[in-house]
């Protein structure tokens, strides 16, 4: 009897939930930094975009990460919700009672001062929980409170991926951002998604913080397709750091006439295809014109936020535009 039943089971295997493809199949982070006040959610998943409807965040406020069948009221009810007071759990609570499908969600929440929270519902498909700061690995059907994080995942491997997840970010050191991106890294490792990979994101918010003081996005990169998008997001966020982030005082060089001759051929050449070039002659010296030329030629390639005027480069700089040249 037992032997036929297995063999019904497998010429009728268990019908398709009619909106799994609906669902955010992913392994997330939910984090904040006590030292700066950063909030911020890392993010992977086996489908596409997942930058785009997982991540919330505000600064100061709280982040959000909603998936399995992902309910955009967690992010924008949720983050008003922290908004007028309430703790990363009160609000999780809140708005949970108001959705007819909580068993079929799954969310992170952490505020402004550092309080966590992670629901896992019950219809979540295996391996499915997670864990928040300070607390025991949770499963299906609960809602796991702690400090700091929240690290929650669906459809993975097995729970080693939220294991990983939480060790690497309870260990490491350093920005949020490199935490979180730390914490990404090691739930692949444990296993993560067991269909694949297909996307990543990346959302850190901080006051005033984002391009020249105008957002609060200090960090918001998204791979919506690619076979590694762990890997891409690691190169995006270099690429983000070079463009956005100032320089730090101790990349601050002096432009020697070393460095000027380094630099002033491509000064003279450029821009390509061009008939006025940055600068018309040889300087040979780090003087006033040689200065506003380097400057155009750095707000030409994008280095805006590193451009200066006081007879220094940032060393990050000129490796950029030397490695670049020599490919």
């Amino acid at each position: 009897m037992l032997l036929l039943l297995a063999s019904l089971a497998l010429q009728h295997p268990p019908a398709r939930p009619p909106d799994l493809s609906k669902r955010a199949h992913t392994y997330s982070i939910v984090a904040y930094d006590s030292a700066t006040g950063d909030l911020g959610v890392a993010v992977q998943s086996k489908f596409p975009n997942v930058g785009g409807l997982v991540p919330w965040a505000r600064a100061g406020i709280g982040a959000v990460a909603t998936q399995s069948l992902s309910n955009t009221d967690y992010g924008e009810k949720g983050l008003e919700l922290m908004a007028l007071g309430a703790t990363a759990p009160e609000a999780l609570r809140v708005v949970m009672r108001g959705d007819p499908r909580p068993a079929q969600r799954q969310v992170g929440m952490v505020d402004g001062r550092g309080n966590a929270a992670s629901w896992t519902g019950d219809s979540c498909f295996d391996w499915a929980g997670g864990r928040a700061g300070g607390q025991a690995l949770g499963g299906k059907g609960q809602l796991i409170t702690g400090r700091t994080f929240a690290a929650q995942a669906n459809i993975m491997v097995s729970d080693q991926t939220v294991k990983n997840m939480a060790e690497a970010f309870e260990r490491s050191t350093g920005a949020l951002a490199d935490r979180l991106m730390a914490a990404l890294k090691a739930g692949q490792a444990g296993g993560g998604d067991k269909r694949g990979m297909e996307s990543a994101a990346l959302l850190v918010v901080r006051k005033n913080a984002g391009y020249l003081g105008g957002t609060d996005r200090y960090i918001d990169i998204r791979v919506y397709d690619d076979t590694n998008p762990i890997r891409e997001l690691e190169r995006l966020y270099g690429l983000h750091r070079l463009y956005f982030f100032t320089s730090r005082a101790e990349d601050l060089i002096p432009i020697t006439p070393d460095i000027v001759k380094q630099l002033e051929p491509i000064l003279l050449r450029e821009p390509l295809n061009q008939k006025d070039k940055w600068l018309d002659a040889s300087q040979g010296v780090a003087n006033r014109r040689f200065l506003e030329a380097l400057a155009n030629f750095m707000y030409w390639e994008n280095y805006d936020v590193r451009v200066r005027m006081d007879g220094k480069i940032d060393r990050v700089v000129l490796q950029d535009v030397l490695a670049r040249r020599k490919r």
